[in-house]
């Protein structure tokens, strides 16, 4: 595991799983949020975050988590592990509820400087609508990977067991 990518519904808790797999397997973790997100929630160029994320790729290990499908099939195919963390819906909307109050007039370390946390109807609805709209696509992207570990988790107490896995293999 040395080039990881982690999917997911926002408020599924892949930027928490990144920092963790960053911290255990001492990997670079990378955020697409605060790469395509500049302050004042100004978005940059489909371009400029196409070069940023392809020059991470060139590195001997990252973990990239985000989503971003312009940049996600040569992730996929650069990617050795896929960790996908497909949870219910009401799970990933209480997430975003949860981080709203959390990081109340704050800007969460995963996100661009100078964008406090922000809670709005369009990303309540992207959020309610990611497991009909983008997973079947996803899921069809992941078909097609080759040569890559793909993990799928359902429920929280399956990623728990595999990261207590990836402890006890590192202590070893």
């Amino acid at each position: 595991m040395k080039k990881i990518t982690i999917l997911g519904n926002p408020g599924a808790g892949k930027s928490t799983l990144a920092m963790q797999l960053g911290h255990l397997l001492d990997i670079p973790v990378y955020h697409m949020d605060a790469i395509y997100w500049k302050p004042g929630w100004k978005a940059i160029d489909e371009a400029e975050l196409i070069s940023q994320h392809d020059e991470i790729l060139k590195q001997d290990s990252w973990i990239i988590e985000g989503n971003y499908s312009v940049t996600l099939p040569k992730r996929l195919e650069d990617a050795d592990t896929v960790i996908f963390l497909h949870y219910t819906t009401i799970k990933c909307l209480y997430g975003i509820i949860k981080r709203r109050i959390q990081y109340h007039n704050k800007t969460r370390p995963d996100i661009g400087k100078g964008c406090p946390e922000r809670l709005n109807l369009e990303f309540i609805l992207w959020t309610k609508n990611y497991n009909k709209n983008k997973v079947p696509k996803l899921y069809q992207k992941l078909l097609k990977t080759t040569n890559t570990d793909i993990h799928i988790f359902r429920y929280r107490k399956q990623l728990t067991t595999y990261l207590e896995s990836l402890r006890q293999n590192q202590v070893i």
